[in-house]
């Protein structure tokens, strides 16, 4: 008679791995993990593309200002004329973000558009198209609820306004009315 073998520590029957109870906790722990995570980094990300936003709205003011009294020909007459490489010229000055002044005008999930207001009638020397008396530059979501929630605008005297509904301010008047970016 054979003596019945043994099982345990030598292993002839010795499991190893998980079994389906322990893999399915294991997955549905990290789905719990996942569903905490996610709506968090999405409103941080969605944060992060409004401070973008505003940032290069204020970036495009500065750049307009430095071009107003760099060139003597008014406001830029487009955001192209902020950019540009090479030597800088009044249709090129290479004082604004390339990226938001290159078409098609977007950055960090938001798009951009610069209207000029009044346009001056006197040419200044070098230049090759007039400059404005004012202007207004415009940032909105490109997907509303995905990559931003709020628009942004400023106008000439250079303050930041937002619309918590992300509609763009068509006109001037309509950029002032909003609540200022504190």
């Amino acid at each position: 008679m054979r003596p019945l073998p043994k099982f345990g520590a030598t292993g002839l029957k010795s499991e190893s791995g998980f079994s389906l109870i322990e893999l399915l906790i294991v997955v549905a722990i990290i789905l719990i993990i996942a569903s905490i995570a996610v709506p968090s980094f999405l409103r941080a990300r969605m944060a992060a593309n409004e401070a973008s936003a505003a940032a290069s709205i204020r970036s495009v003011t500065s750049a307009a200002i430095a071009y107003s009294t760099t060139y003597a020909n008014g406001y830029p007459p487009s955001l192209v004329a902020l950019s540009g490489t090479g030597p800088a010229t009044c249709d090129l000055s290479e004082l604004g973000d390339p990226i938001v002044s290159t078409a098609p005008n977007q950055k960090s999930g938001y798009a951009f558009a610069y209207t000029g207001q009044t346009v001056n009638t006197a040419l200044a020397p070098g230049c090759n198209a007039p400059g404005y008396g004012g202007y207004l530059i415009t940032g909105t979501p490109l997907v509303l609820g995905v990559t931003g929630h709020r628009s942004f605008c400023s106008d000439t005297p250079g303050v930041i306004h937002f619309d918590p509904s992300g509609v763009v301010a068509a006109t001037v008047a309509a950029c002032d009315a909003l609540q200022p970016v504190e």
